[in-house]
């Protein structure tokens, strides 16, 4: 199969509904967001690991679709399948913890052989130096932070465990603790954190230059927009709530190295409040309408008069 031809740009548009789309583990799991503004933040690395758990579920055990990056994977023993296809009589690839290629020749193909079998490595590229040396890979596929189309309020929901974790436990619960004269009953308290609704924004490019160098196809574009389209729905849990693809627009230029600058297509797409079926501009002043709660709240409007030459605007969901 041959790689991608053209150069690629899309704009994911998402929402999140009583849920975290991205904790931060430096603020408690706090949901993101951008101090000056208090608008939400969700990162790329979020978003890719969802496009992973969707291939691997998508395609599982399929040549070429491998996942790299997994949880719990042990990095190394991945590149050592690159040196044990590369080297199968080497009895040193099967006990060294350090290995390095022995010239730039099998630099590329360690590279290539990584490429070849692992999905997320010729898509996103990957570092893969940690000991066992395997290089590293730019990928074709880059994306953005995705941020709020307006300021986001978390909210902290307390919540208790009803059940104990052992028999002395049970049994404190049973008897309760006396403080004065006030019986205080053990439950285990615990919090979590929800964005009441918020309408999340990511931009994406994907170059057909650095798809030559990974092996990144037409079938692999097809399968990342359709993870872009489904991924929510296969990462369902209770700390989420309830996520969804609301919009996927790829603007498709005519050869690869593009006909007009990203930025100038992204500015096509404008979302505003729809206030009695109008589009009004967002100044983020909350008071001009009540809080946004589904995304009927929101217009999308796409411009496509007088496209550049070359561009084509193609709406995936």
């Amino acid at each position: 199969m041959t790689t991608i031809a053209n150069r690629y740009d899309f704009v994911l548009l998402f929402d999140v509904a009583k849920g975290n789309p991205n904790g931060d583990p430096d603020a408690g799991n706090l949901p993101r967001l951008d101090p000056e503004t208090n608008h939400g933040l969700v990162s790329d690395v979020s978003l890719k690991r969802k496009v992973r758990n969707y291939v691997d579920l998508a395609r599982s055990g399929v040549d070429g679709h491998h996942i790299y990056v997994e949880e719990g994977a042990i990095l190394n023993d991945k590149h050592r399948q690159a040196y044990k296809a590369l080297r199968p009589d080497d009895p040193k690839v099967e006990k060294d913890a350090k290995l390095n290629p022995k010239d730039d020749a099998e630099a590329r193909q360690l590279r290539d052989f990584m490429c070849r079998n692992f999905f997320d490595v010729r898509t996103f590229g990957a570092v893969m130096s940690t000991g066992i040396n395997a290089g590293q890979v730019r990928g074709p596929v880059q994306m953005t932070f995705a941020n709020s189309v307006e300021p986001i309020l978390p909210q902290e929901i307390s919540i208790t465990r009803m059940a104990a974790t052992n028999e002395a436990e049970k049994k404190q619960r049973a008897e309760g603790s006396e403080e004065g004269n006030e019986r205080v009953d053990n439950r285990t308290m615990g919090r979590k954190y929800i964005v009441p609704y918020a309408l999340y924004r990511a931009h994406g490019f994907v170059s057909a230059k650095l798809a030559e160098r990974t092996g990144f196809t037409d079938a692999d574009l097809e399968l990342l927009f359709e993870a872009l389209c489904s991924m929510f729905e296969h990462d369902r849990s209770a700390a989420r709530g309830e996520m969804a693809t609301r919009r996927l627009v790829v603007f498709k230029h005519s050869n690869a190295l593009g006909n007009t600058p990203s930025h100038a297509l992204f500015e096509r797409i404008r979302i505003g409040r729809s206030i009695d079926g109008e589009f009004r501009q967002i100044d983020g002043r909350m008071d001009n309408y009540p809080p946004a709660r589904a995304f009927s709240d929101y217009a999308v409007t796409i411009d496509r008069d007088n496209l550049p030459d070359g561009v084509e605007i193609i709406q995936k969901c």
